[in-house]
C-alpha cells in the first residue's frame, strides 16, 4: 500500500506544482544541479564503515513570482518542484545505492534573496536492504522503497546573468514508516554546491502590477472529520504488516486562504496488539506484567488523543504538520518492553528475557505522537469552498519515531468567511 500512495502523490504533487498559460504567464523555469558530500550517520551497533557519502541532485522548479494564486503571493513567491537525485550512502556493499524522487518547496529566508530553506518529502529505492544472511550489519533498511525527507539551508554566494551559484548545508533522512522492522533508517547531514541555471526563453520580464490581484486579509471557521487506514510491523517476531485505524476531527481557523490552525482529537486502534493479546501471547499470560489487558482487548489495544494541528495549502495540494498529546495508549508500554530490551527478542519471552525501561525516554514517546503528510483536496482551497474533501498520504510517529504509514479520506466544511482588520 505504501508503495503506490508515495508514487501517487509524487505525482498528485508534481502536477499540482505545474502551471498552465492559459491561467497566467509562465514563472521562471530552472534547472539546478547539486552535488553533496557528507556523513552517513550509524544507524546500530555494528554499522558498516562508511566513507563520504556522495549524491548527485537535479532539482526541477518554477518560481511563483508570476502566480496569481494567494497562496503565491502570501508565501512571497517560493520555487516549487521535483528533484531527482541518486546517492552512494558510502559503502556500495552494505549500503548500496538510493534512488530518490522528491516534490519540494523552496522559500526565501532571513528576509534576504540569497538565502534560501528547501524541504521536500518523497520516496526513495535502495539497491541494498537488510539480510539476517548476506547483510546483517546494516539495519537501517528492511524494505525496497522508503519515505524521504530533506531539510536544508542555502546561500547565494555569486550570480551571473544566467547562473547562480550556491552553497547549502542540510539534513536527510529516509526510513519505511515502520512497515517492516527492522526499520532504524539512514540520517545524514552534508554540504551542497549547486549552480541554479535560469532559462532566459522562460523567464519573462512582465509587469506583476498588471496580472497580479490585490488581496485583502481573510479568516474563516472549518471543522473537519477524516478517517485514515494505516500499516505498521509490532516487532521482529510479529513482523508482518496490520492495520490501524483512525478517526479523527478537528476546529480551526484558515487565515488568507493559505495558513491553517486548530485542536482536535484521534482515535485509533491497532491490529497488532489487539492480536497479541487475544492470541494471549507472552507478557498478558497469567501471572506476567500485562495480563490484566485480556480483561479487555478492544479497550487496551486503542489509543485517544488530542491535536494541534497546522497545514500550508498551495490551493489543491497541502503539507500538513500535526502535534499531539496521547491522553490514552496502554499497549505502548508492552510494545516498548519488547521492542527496547535485548535485540531479536523472541514471540516466547521468557522471565529471564531482558525487557526495555520504562525510562525518561519511554515516558516522552509514550505521550507526544507527530503527524507529517500531504493532502490533496478535490476543490482548491484558493476558493475557500464550503464543503471539500482530500485524501492524504502521512507518516505518523511517537516523539519522531516512525510509528504507522496512512492513508486517509477526510471531510472539510469552512463557515463564517469574513475580512480582517
Amino acid at each position: 500500500m505504501k508503495q503506490q500512495l508515495t508514487i501517487f502523490f509524487l505525482f498528485v504533487t508534481f502536477f499540482s506544482f505545474a502551471q498552465k498559460e492559459a491561467d497566467w504567464k509562465k514563472s521562471a523555469f530552472t534547472i539546478t544541479p547539486e552535488l553533496l558530500l557528507g556523513l552517513t550517520m550509524e544507524s546500530n551497533d555494528g554499522f558498516p564503515d562508511t566513507k563520504l557519502q556522495k549524491q548527485a541532485i537535479l532539482n526541477f522548479g518554477n518560481y511563483q513570482n508570476n502566480n496569481p494564486q494567494e497562496w503565491a503571493q502570501r508565501l512571497k513567491a517560493p520555487k516549487t518542484g521535483l528533484s531527482i537525485g541518486i546517492t552512494d550512502f558510502g559503502n556500495l556493499d552494505s549500503l548500496g545505492i538510493g534512488i530518490t524522487a522528491m516534490p519540494f518547496i523552496e522559500f526565501k529566508a532571513f528576509g534576504s534573496d540569497r538565502w534560501k530553506v528547501l524541504t521536500g518529502m518523497g520516496a526513495s529505492y535502495f539497491t541494498k536492504k537488510f539480510d539476517a544472511e548476506t547483510n546483517p550489519q546494516n539495519q537501517a533498511v528492511t524494505t525496497d522503497i522508503t519515505w524521504a525527507f530533506r531539510l536544508y539551508l542555502y546561500y547565494q554566494f555569486l550570480s551571473t546573468k544566467n547562473i547562480d551559484w550556491r552553497t547549502g548545508l542540510g539534513y536527510s533522512h529516509h526510513s519505511n514508516g515502520h512497515t517492516r522492522l527492522l526499520n532504524q533508517g539512514y540520517n545524514s547531514f552534508l554540504v551542497s554546491l549547486s549552480a541554479e541555471i535560469k532559462n532566459p526563453l522562460n523567464n519573462p520580464r512582465i509587469d506583476t502590477a498588471n496580472i497580479l490581484p490585490s488581496y485583502k486579509r481573510t479568516v474563516y471557521d472549518y471543522y473537519a472529520f477524516r478517517a485514515g487506514l494505516g500499516q505498521n510491523a509490532f516487532a521482529l517476531a510479529f513482523n508482518d504488516r496490520k492495520n490501524v485505524y483512525t478517526i479523527a476531527g478537528e476546529y480551526g481557523r484558515v487565515y488568507n486562504n493559505t495558513f491553517k490552525i486548530g485542536i482536535g482529537f484521534y482515535y485509533r486502534f491497532y491490529q497488532h496488539y489487539y492480536d497479541y493479546i487475544e492470541g494471549n501471547e507472552s507478557l498478558v499470560q497469567n501471572g506476567r506484567e500485562f495480563d490484566y489487558f485480556r480483561s479487555n482487548p478492544w479497550y487496551y489495544a486503542s489509543n485517544l488523543g488530542i491535536t494541534i494541528h497546522g497545514e500550508i495549502f498551495l490551493n489543491h495540494f497541502g503539507i500538513d504538520l500535526q502535534l499531539g498529546y496521547n491522553l490514552h495508549k496502554p499497549a505502548y508500554k508492552l510494545d516498548w518492553r519488547i521492542n527496547e530490551g535485548w535485540d531479536n527478542t523472541p514471540r516466547e519471552i521468557s522471565r529471564s528475557w531482558v525487557l526495555g525501561e520504562l525510562d525518561g525516554s519511554f515516558k516522552k514517546k509514550h505521550r507526544i505522537s507527530s503527524r507529517l503528510g500531504l493532502k490533496y483536496y478535490l476543490i482548491g482551497m484558493e476558493k475557500a469552498p464550503k464543503n471539500n474533501f482530500y485524501i492524504g498520504a502521512h507518516l505518523n510517529a511517537n516523539l519522531g519515531q516512525a510509528d504507522f504509514t496512512e492513508l486517509s479520506l477526510g471531510y472539510v466544511h469552512s463557515f463564517n468567511f469574513r475580512e480582517r482588520k
